[in-house]
């Protein structure tokens, strides 16, 4: 049955009302304020409280107030019961939260009435608010997946690319852990604060890296898996991969924009933030591709940008890139030791890449040794 704390300063209010309702409820009782919310700190928790408004040391006004304030006890239904019938004096309970009012004399079947209602009202409460908790517990769930689903997939594409060269997979995950260390050595750094400020952007980035290659699924298998070095002319074309990488990106973004909601009359206006689909991933991946061939001096390809213009996301990139490259076996290079490594990279600051983002390796140069020697390539 639902519990019933009946709170009444008088001996046989609280006899008579308990009468009432005892066929139909479980009742307690308190004979005042301070009691009352005693009681509350032991089971069975009350499904309806019934309080008496003029009561010596503690008012029912007061006692309402110290319910709504504490977190286990606010969204207990109260119904004042009170001799008082001033309309200044109910209004003043329905402000503070109360969800009825009964005066004295109490009529058993308007009181009984009232009860019933109050407590159908908190059933359907409880039961919207488990619907409600489920809901949004599955829906976490499945966004949650959907995400999974969306890093595999991504992951999965970007893996498709190395494949078609000469690289591996581990390639894809160490220099996205190079760029995670970067990331969180340069984040409190004043040029990169702003722009690294949030997890969700770092997290962005770093899941984004993977595709920065992906436009080499454009270029000739009699280019892409010469086992010797490149000539010239067979030089420029494979650098064509950072143009078709990113023009392969930007034509998914305006799909996506074609694909966008048509807003309804009582919607947002057209091509507003609310009305877009966010784009930020596949804009950061498409950063990446487009720029990790850059180099800070503006020598770099495709487009010679130069310091800032180059996009951050590609500037981390061209370093872990570089780096991972450096040490790596390739058809036609052995892997070079990590301190020449070291030693090239530092010889490319402020030349090929962002003067800081070198200082950020240095400084946490063996955790690049520790992911190197964790994702290594299978002999």
């Amino acid at each position: 049955m639902p519990t019933i704390l009946l709170v009444d300063d008088t001996k046989e209010n609280l006899s008579v009302i308990g009468q009432m309702l005892r066929p139909l409820y479980h009742v307690r009782v308190a004979n005042s304020g301070q009691r009352a919310l005693l009681a509350l700190q032991h089971p069975p928790r009350p499904d309806l409280i019934l309080l008496d408004v003029m009561m010596p040391d503690m008012n029912g006004y007061q006692v309402l107030e110290q319910l709504r304030a504490h977190p286990q006890w606010c969204d207990i239904p109260v119904i004042f019961v009170t001799a008082l019938n001033a309309d200044d004096d109910e209004e003043h309970g329905l402000a503070l939260g109360a969800v009825d009012y009964v005066t004295k004399p109490v009529k058993p079947a308007l009181l009984l009435a009232r009860v019933h209602a109050q407590l159908e009202l908190k059933q359907a409460r409880d039961r919207l608010a488990h619907q409600n908790a489920f809901l949004d517990a599955e829906v976490r769930r499945r966004m949650a997946e959907n995400e999974l689903i969306k890093n595999l997939s991504l992951f999965a594409l970007a893996t498709l690319a190395e494949k078609r060269d000469n690289e591996t997979g581990n390639h894809l995950r160490r220099t996205q852990a190079y760029i995670e260390v970067l990331m969180n050595q340069l984040m409190d750094h004043p040029r990169f604060a702003q722009a690294l400020a949030t997890p969700d952007v770092r997290q962005r980035i770093a899941k984004a890296a993977p595709l920065h290659d992906i436009g080499k699924v454009g270029i000739p298998d009699a280019i892409l898996l010469k086992p010797g070095r490149l000539t010239p002319d067979e030089f420029e074309i494979m650098k064509t991969h950072a143009a078709i990488g990113a023009q392969a990106l930007e034509e998914a973004i305006e799909r996506a924009r074609e694909l966008q909601p048509t807003p309804t009359p009582c919607g947002p206006a057209p091509d507003t933030p609310d009305s877009r689909p966010s784009l930020d991933f596949l804009e950061t991946a498409l950063q990446i591709a487009a720029s990790h061939h850059e180099k800070w001096d503006g020598s770099g390809y495709p487009a010679g940008l130069q310091g800032d213009a180059i996009p951050l996301p590609a500037r981390l990139m061209a370093l872990a890139d570089v780096f991972d490259a450096l040490i790596s076996r390739r058809p036609y290079k052995p892997p070079l030791p990590m301190d020449t490594t070291r030693q090239i990279i530092t010889e490319g600051r402020g030349s090929h890449f962002d003067p800081d983002i070198v200082d950020a390796f240095l400084a946490r140069f063996d955790e690049f040794k520790t992911i190197a020697e964790h994702y290594a390539d299978q002999a």
